[in-house]
């Protein structure tokens, strides 16, 4: 990915504006500040602005991109997954053979009283101490429903009853996996159904030809990000370039 190159990301970004957060308290480091880059919100959020910002590490949340822009902290490290050269462990092929009897529908982003009250539900049980709870309508709409042509969401289904919802994004060179939620009954917990939901966009992607799944952001000392390294080989962004060797700044 060479700078010198006229349609290169770098280049493609260097023509849009961007803002610069304030110093915040870290969402995943106690104790640490943070500091987030995002795209002005009145620059189009065209598929091709996303594309390239995606293979710079940025990520989407609502109709909002973003990536951690930090002055003493390197920590996140954006990763994905090259499609063709994954192998599932045998943890994985154990879950996805017993996951086998859910069916899987890709639907358009919009509003679904079903769809809000599972997230309601899987918020109150798993996130009560995050900054997403307590859960509203508001809040799910302009999270997960913001209209895009990329946008897409993941339902899976076991019978009638609808167990995970997982949002993606169909990229030009990949999916890129916003959020998945799912049903907290401890009835479910065996089916691992963030991992399944993984597992299930890398299949899309294959089906589809896209060469990636992004994942976001791995932070070697966040132990709710560090289910990431499961999936192998993975790829980190490193001075924008990708590659497969666990950049050094993520290990001191």
């Amino acid at each position: 990915m060479s700078s010198d190159n006229a349609n290169s990301p770098q280049r493609q970004a260097r023509d849009l504006r961007f803002f610069l957060t304030v110093p915040h308290p870290c969402s995943y480091l106690e104790g640490r500040e943070a500091t987030t880059l995002f795209l002005d919100p009145q620059e189009s959020l065209a598929p091709e602005v996303y594309d390239a910002l995606t293979l710079l590490g940025f990520r989407r949340s609502g109709s909002n991109l973003y990536r951690p822009h930090c002055e003493a902290c390197s920590a996140c490290i954006s990763v994905r997954i090259p499609v063709d050269d994954f192998i599932p462990s045998r943890t994985q092929r154990k879950l996805m053979r017993r996951n086998a009897d859910l069916t899987l529908r890709l639907r358009p982003v919009e509003f679904n009283e079903e769809h809000y009250d599972l997230y309601a539900a899987y918020i109150r049980a798993r996130h009560a101490d995050g900054d997403m709870h307590p859960p509203s309508r508001e809040q799910y709409r302009m999270f997960l429903t913001r209209s895009h042509p990329f946008a897409k969401l993941m339902e899976f289904r076991l019978g009638d009853h609808l167990i995970a919802v997982a949002a993606t994004d169909l990229l030009s060179h990949g999916l890129s996996a916003i959020y998945t939620f799912f049903d907290p009954d401890p009835l479910f917990e065996r089916r691992s159904l963030g991992s399944y939901a993984i597992l299930s966009q890398i299949e899309l992607a294959r089906k589809r030809h896209l060469p990636h799944v992004y994942l976001g952001y791995w932070i070697r000392d966040c132990q709710k990000m560090r289910y990431k390294g499961d999936y192998q080989p993975l790829e980190y962004l490193n001075g924008g370039r990708w590659q497969r060797v666990v950049p050094a700044a993520a290990l001191t």
